[in-house]
């Protein structure tokens, strides 16, 4: 009798705990999935970090938008036929290159068209129509021209396709340049179609 019982109370814990462990193995799943949803849906941790590479293409797209560039600041301002370049920012940055950013404003009575400001290199001028690749920088000191840069299909990192602009209508611009000595803090700028003018480099 006391043998029955002994076996019994033995198959009973056994059974208890199998139970008790197969609950655990099931909710150790359910915790294991619903973490990792939780991690790639709104853990800090999980987020994708910035390289610096990535936050390089971003400031540089925030340059090319004219993001924090005050329109206000007048550091140069040169005419050309019917129209006036004004340079609000001429900065260095930490990526090797010089970014010019201003404004163009058709200040005469008619239609100006931006089909000269590409310059007269055609395998640029062809790739760039209607664009501002035509600028230059001149470092005197260094006795050196520097083209706004371009990648291996001759597109210029500046601004392109630029409408005509009517009567008293303006449009914002920028180029970048790579970036002289850090030496030089002084460069000449000139657009096609505008007088050259000097610039202080700042950054």
């Amino acid at each position: 009798m006391s043998i029955r019982r002994s076996t019994k109370s033995r198959r009973a814990v056994a059974a208890v705990s199998l139970t008790a462990a197969l609950a655990l193995a099931v909710a150790g799943c359910g915790t294991d999935g619903g973490g990792k949803t939780d991690d790639a849906g709104s853990s800090p941790s999980s987020a994708p970090s910035k390289s610096p590479d990535g936050g390089k293409k971003a400031k540089q797209e925030d340059t090319a938008a004219g993001d924090n560039v005050d329109p206000n600041v007048n550091l140069a301002e040169v005419r050309g036929s019917g129209l006036t370049l004004v340079i609000n920012q001429v900065r260095r940055d930490s990526g090797g290159f010089v970014t010019v950013q201003g404004t163009i404003k058709n200040v005469s009575d008619r239609t100006q068209n931006s089909s000269s400001w590409a310059g007269t290199e055609s395998a640029v001028a062809n790739s760039n129509a209607n664009s501002v690749a035509g600028a230059t920088l001149v470092d005197k000191a260094g006795k050196k021209r520097y083209y706004v840069l371009r990648d291996t299909e001759n597109r210029c990192l500046c601004t392109t396709g630029i409408t005509p602009l009517s009567a008293g209508e303006s449009t914002p611009i920028f180029m970048q340049f790579p970036a002289p000595p850090s030496t030089t803090t002084e460069v000449d700028f000139t657009l096609p179609t505008f007088a050259t003018t000097s610039l202080k480099i700042s950054g």
